[in-house]
This record gives C-alpha cells, structure tokens and sequence, in this order.
C-alpha cells in the first residue's frame, strides 16, 4: 500500500504528513495526481494505478480561519482498488489516519511526514 497524505492543522498550514514511500518528492507526487483535478471540496480521480481524493475533514473541522479544513491523498496499490468513490475512501482510507490527525490536528506546529 502507498498513501502520501496532505492537510491542514487547526493553526498550521498545508503539509505532507506522509509521504508515498517511493522515495520521490512528495509534491511532485501530488502535482501528479492532482493536477487535472481542480479545487472541488470532494474528488476521486484514478490515473492509471494511482487515485487521488479529496474529501471535507470527516469531523467538520475548521482551521482558526474557519475554512472546513480538507484531507487529500494519493492512494495505489492494492489499497487503490478499494477506492473508487469519496465514499469508500472514507470507508478504507480515513480508518489509516484518523486517529493520528485527531492527535495533531490541534497542535501549533505541524507534524513531520512520517
């Protein structure tokens, strides 16, 4: 499974908390995927073997400037295959972050990619 992760904190801004562990540079990876995707609140685009979502902080939270904060990620591998709709990227993707961003979402400097 590969899943690099972008999103914002409750005071920090947009960053990678994961990378795709292929060793690449995480934003040229998420240009890639995201490119032709516009700035829809909630997307899935598939490109071959790789998908990128987009989908509303499942939590409704908000960064101190009250923007809905969004979770954007791309997904290959056999993970990939799960996912085909906003839907089951909450249902299969969301369950592999969630508890971590409920621990850094709040704090006041932005986590490492890990």
């Amino acid at each position: 499974m590969s899943l690099l992760w972008a999103t914002r904190g409750r005071t920090w801004g947009f960053r990678f908390l994961s990378d795709d562990g292929s060793g690449r540079d995480p934003l040229a990876v998420y240009e890639e995927a995201f490119g032709r995707v516009g700035d829809a609140p909630a997307v899935v685009r598939r490109t071959g073997d790789v998908v990128a979502v987009r989908f509303p902080d499942p939590e409704g939270r908000c960064d101190r400037a009250g923007r809905v904060i969004p979770h954007e990620f791309v997904v290959s591998g056999p993970l990939a295959d799960s996912v085909s709709s906003v839907e089951d990227a909450l249902e299969h993707v969301w369950p592999l972050v969630s508890e971590r961003y409920a621990v850094v979402w709040d704090a006041e400097k932005a986590p490492s990619a890990s």
